[in-house]
């Protein structure tokens, strides 16, 4: 089959799942004409799609639904390509981000950044220094997925301290990623949030979401729980 953006369309509109449509509808505020197509389904889809002329691909392809702006998000990191022409897409890319899942699953196929941690923490900086929702989102959904080590952690919490921005899923987020370093790392964690700058929104939310995790043990939850700060 020949890939370009008509081809792709037709693809994608034959493996739409209405049920899984209405699904997905509810879980994405912010995300428009969403046909249905599952993502484990689009992610086998970029994988063909990177067989071929993948890059005349993203330059033909339109964003007339969530799944075909996903679905370039997935190819953008599949295709091989250096590092700079990686970093060039991803910038291009990423003003199309106007939605969580669009976000999230963009960063959980960047996993070129394993072997390019420290460029690539220097292209997320100014992203985390955004006023923009989904560029802040970007930034700290990245440094879940890949910089949850000690070498980064004193940066991250740093960076934390200095976000302000008042929109739930740039909050939910940082929430989101101090659970991770504690799970991995709860004695740094700790101190941190015995000590930072965070709203007391993310913070009461990172306290929630830490008692939450399996991970955490019932007298480290206990802990966590009396350091509630009072609305």
């Amino acid at each position: 089959m020949e890939i370009n953006q008509e081809t792709i369309k037709i693809q994608l509109l034959s493996l739409a799942d209405e049920k899984y449509r209405k699904f997905s509808s509810t879980l994405s505020p912010g995300a428009e004409n969403i046909l249905g197509v599952r993502v484990p389904v689009l992610r086998t889809l970029a994988k063909e799609i990177v067989k071929n002329d993948w890059q005349s691909y993203l330059k033909t392809a339109r964003d007339d639904s969530y799944e075909e702006i996903m679905l370039q998000g997935m190819v953008i990191g599949l295709g091989k390509i250096t590092l700079e022409q990686r970093l060039t897409l991803i910038k291009a890319y990423i003003p199309k981000i106007n939605n969580w899942g669009l976000c999230d699953s963009f960063c959980t196929g960047l996993k070129f950044t394993k072997d390019h941690k420290e460029e690539v923490w220097q292209f997320l900086l100014p992203y985390l220094q955004s006023g923009e929702t989904y560029e802040i989102r970007f930034g700290v959904v990245m440094f879940i997925a890949y910089y949850v080590e000690l070498d980064y952690l004193k940066q991250m919490f740093s960076r934390f301290d200095a976000i302000d921005h008042e929109d739930y899923y740039v909050k939910m987020a940082v929430a989101w990623a101090i659970t991770s370093c504690y799970t991995k790392y709860p004695d740094q964690t700790m101190s941190y949030l015995k000590d930072n700058a965070l709203d007391d929104y993310t913070f009461n939310k990172a306290l929630q979401k830490i008692t939450e995790s399996r991970l955490v043990n019932q007298d480290q939850k206990t802990i966590i729980r009396s350091m509630k700060r009072k609305a």
